[in-house]
């Protein structure tokens, strides 16, 4: 593990930006190397995770509790880049609702990385437009990415041809240094159900126990439990959706594939990658199991993705060594700073029944 270097405002050149505190407790245990806090800034309210992966010195924040949507990531995003003037590009990593077509066979556990698709930049923001009886008109475009991921994944693309991910070895190196974040954060033994779109959840009980499987998409056998990577259109809105009809629509209109609520606050101020871990399909039967298996394959895939994407020339930047730093001192750290975050959270960690989006 590389030695803790003393850093400053200046040294962060990456901003990792999360929507939930499942999603920054999963970002926070993909760090390699945890850095002490920094004080806070003036009229800058996030609160921030300090580190690095690779050779990238990495801030990690997370949006206020309970609040969602396009405008509260924008505020986010614009008071760490008010703090960080040397971040040289963004991250929104969390969790996502699938919509599956003949093309794209996105099930639970998956992951969409946004990429330019057609004449959309890799996120649209689906309910931007015009209302005229009886129809809406969408209209405008967000920003692509920057050149310098986008690069970095072709790299990432070609190296998952000849070697495959490292996705689940980062899950497992995650649990192997946080062993309590294993019983939430693994996958689930549920069963992943694609519900015909016609049928609607009936029980009062959030799982489909109750439900109806002769209703359920007739889909091949996956001989593996390794996420599969998709690359593609992110529809993102500020609703929560739980209707099948809506996802259809927004994957036959744009040819999305996944379906969010904050990326579209970002990517004209704020150049970015979308990664999104799925949780379920955006229809009635959309529960919270999945959520926090989602939010770690999206960040295991964030680490790797961090690992071929280039630097500055000047690298990491040269800071007084701790001459007090160990490894053990470093592990500890990493423990103390992940356990004291995540209990700040309400227990996000000790408690499968979280009340996060519904």
């Amino acid at each position: 593990m590389a030695q803790k270097a003393r850093l400053s405002y200046d040294d962060y050149t990456v901003g990792w930006i999360c929507a939930l505190p499942l999603e920054m407790a999963a970002a926070a245990a993909m760090l390699d190397v945890l850095h002490e806090e920094l004080p806070a800034q003036p009229n800058d309210h996030n609160t921030y995770i300090f580190g690095q992966i690779g050779l990238h010195n990495v801030v990690i924040t997370c949006l206020p509790s309970r609040e969602y949507g396009i405008a509260s990531a924008a505020t986010v995003a614009t008071q760490l880049k008010s703090s960080f003037y040397a971040i040289r590009f963004g991250l929104m990593v969390g969790i996502g609702g699938g919509i599956p077509n003949e093309t794209n066979d996105v099930r639970l556990g998956d992951i969409v990385v946004s990429s330019p698709t057609g004449i959309y930049g890799g996120v649209v923001q689906y309910d931007y437009g015009k209302a005229y009886p009886g129809h809406f008109e969408h209209t405008g475009t967000l920003d692509r990415p920057p050149r310098t991921l986008l690069s970095a994944l072709a790299k990432l693309q070609a190296s998952h041809e000849v070697q495959g991910s490292k996705v689940c070895h980062s899950v497992t190196e995650m649990f192997r240094r946080n062993p309590f974040m294993e019983s939430g954060y693994a996958r689930p033994q549920s069963s992943d159900y694609l519900f015909l779109s016609d049928y609607i959840h009936r029980s009062r009980a959030s799982s489909c126990i109750h439900c109806d499987l002769s209703r359920s998409v007739k889909r091949p056998k996956r001989i593996s439990n390794e996420p599969v990577i998709h690359y593609g259109l992110i529809a993102s809105g500020n609703r929560v959706i739980k209707d099948s009809c809506l996802r259809d629509q927004l994957g036959r209109k744009f040819g999305a594939i996944c379906v969010e609520m904050e990326a579209a606050g970002l990517m004209n101020t704020f150049p970015c990658l979308v990664i999104r871990g799925i949780c379920d399909y955006a229809d009635t039967h959309k529960n919270k199991s999945w959520q926090r298996y989602a939010a770690a394959v999206a960040a295991a895939y964030t680490r790797e993705l961090l690992q071929v994407t280039s630097v500055t020339s000047s690298g990491i930047p040269r800071h007084e060594s701790n001459s007090n730093y160990t490894p053990s001192h470093d592990l500890h750290m990493r423990k103390s700073i992940l356990h004291s975050t995540c209990m700040s959270f309400t227990g996000v960690l000790g408690s499968r029944h979280s009340s996060f989006r519904a």
